[in-house]
């Protein structure tokens, strides 16, 4: 297993399959920020409350110069129809082995009603122009969480 990034860090490059048909990688990115966010599920609460309040900052995200993408397993199917449903502003991309999951350190065990299982603990990374991890947020309450990561990616 390989260790999960640190603030300071390069942040592991990817290319995945994303929503639309596209492949998107950090290098897509380079030379801006980028709020890569992983999240459990497409289409439950949690993840749609999240999911719709980047929506919601969006502008000021783009106003800012830093681009948002979010990560979990679903396959791109469901990140189509998610997105749709939604009207979200940006970007999902599927990793359905969870080698990228694995790879930011987010794909952990968890419990929930007594039982064990692995699955993506909601992180946040920000990272900034030149491609080295400027925040993380474990993600326990999606409530003011955009707003904070906004405030950080305007400081950069």
């Amino acid at each position: 297993m390989t260790m999960p990034p640190t603030v300071g860090a390069p942040a592991p490059e990817f290319k995945l399959p994303a929503d639309g048909g596209a492949a998107l990688g950090l290098s897509d990115f380079a030379g801006r920020p980028l709020v890569l966010y992983f999240y459990p599920k497409d289409d439950t609460p949690t993840c749609t409350i999240q999911a719709k309040d980047f929506t919601a900052a969006a502008a000021e995200f783009e106003a800012a110069g830093v681009a948002i993408v979010g990560v979990s397993k679903d396959s791109v199917k469901k990140h189509d129809k998610f997105r749709a449903k939604h009207g979200l502003a940006f970007p999902l991309v599927s990793d359905e082995d969870s080698d990228l999951c694995e790879r930011y350190g987010v794909w952990a065990e968890k419990s929930m009603y007594g039982k064990t299982y692995m699955g993506i603990v909601r992180t946040t990374f920000l990272i900034d122009a030149s491609g080295k991890i400027a925040q993380i947020w474990k993600v326990a309450k999606v409530k003011d969480h955009v707003a904070e990561v906004l405030a950080a990616a305007k400081a950069l």
